[in-house]
Parts: C-alpha cells; sequence; structure tokens
C-alpha cells in the first residue's frame, strides 16, 4: 500500500519536477522552525491590483484614443516600472529569524531548474545580505535522478537530508580568526 503523502512527478515536465521540489524544500524549511514571510507577497498581489485598475482606466477612459493619448502613455509608462518592483529572482521562500537566535535576518530560499537539465541548484542566503548577522549563501547542486525513482516518486528521506544538510551548512557559526 503506498504512502499517502507519496509525491509523483511527471518526469519528462521539468515544472512537474521542480514544483515537488520546491515544496517540499519549503516543508523542511519550515519544518525546521523558520516561519515564511508573506509581506513580499501581498506587495506583489497589491501592485498586481494597482496594474489591473491601472488597465481599467486605460481601457474605460471616457475620452477615446487620439483624446486620451498622454493618459495612456502614463498608464504605459507606470506598467514596467511595477513589474519589475515585483521581480524575486528564484526565490521560492522567505522567512522570518529563527524565534530565540541571535539573527536578525530570515532566509532567501532559491532554486533552479534549467530547461532540458538535470541539474537542480538550491541556494539558500541570508534575506539581508548586508547584515552584520548574514552568513555567506550556501549552494546544492546535483542531479535530480538522485532524489526520484523511475517511476517519478521523490524519495523524500535522501531530498530531506540533503536540504537539512544545506540548511544546517548555511546556519554554523563561521570559524573565527586568532
Amino acid at each position: 500500500m503506498a504512502s499517502k503523502s507519496q509525491k509523483k512527478a511527471n518526469l519528462l515536465d521539468h515544472h512537474s519536477i521542480k514544483h515537488i521540489l520546491d515544496e517540499s524544500v519549503s516543508e523542511v524549511v519550515k519544518g525546521r522552525g523558520y516561519s515564511e514571510d508573506v509581506r513580499l507577497s501581498n506587495v506583489r498581489l497589491l501592485i498586481g491590483s494597482v496594474i489591473i485598475v491601472i488597465a481599467l482606466f486605460a481601457q474605460f477612459y471616457k475620452k477615446k484614443f487620439p483624446e486620451n493619448r498622454d493618459f495612456l502613455l502614463a498608464c504605459i509608462a507606470l506598467y514596467p516600472f511595477l513589474i519589475i518592483y515585483t521581480k524575486e529572482k528564484n526565490a521560492i521562500l522567505f522567512t522570518y529569524p529563527l524565534a530565540g537566535s541571535f539573527t536578525s535576518t530570515g532566509l532567501v530560499v532559491s532554486s533552479k531548474l534549467p530547461r532540458f537539465s538535470d541539474i537542480y541548484t538550491l541556494t539558500v542566503e541570508s534575506a539581508d545580505p548586508k547584515s552584520i548577522s548574514a552568513n555567506e549563501p550556501v549552494n546544492l547542486t546535483k542531479s535530480v535522478t538522485e532524489w526520484f525513482t523511475k517511476d517519478g516518486v521523490l524519495v523524500e528521506g535522501l531530498f530531506w537530508k540533503d536540504v537539512e544538510t544545506l540548511i544546517a551548512q548555511y546556519t554554523k557559526e563561521p570559524k573565527k580568526s586568532k
């Protein structure tokens, strides 16, 4: 009898593979006591709403095209600035600092799985890289074939162990020179 939490991906679809791996990374990080910081997602939703309102104003403005040219240009000029602001790169999870820890920054977990490649790269870095308590970013780069069976089932134990090792590597105290 199969486990109900078994995660299966279509091995021919790299989006499906990346989605399952990213979801699992999120579970591992949250399982280690980090709570998700959704502020950036909320800001993105707000900016998306503003973009929709601008588009509606541009569409239903009371004047027709030749007369509303300046208004349309202003709407078009605002659009790229709002879109650029929402770019998160490859981040899949933002966290707050651990409760009771001395660090003042959370984590940014990002991943890459290039098209037509089986190499998955997972990066853990500080949410505020300029902070004095920020550690150096750490990476894990492996083939996804190490974590999936031939049927497309994620071997969670192996993957979770690799992710936990990466987080432990990031959170370890840096060696101080004497």
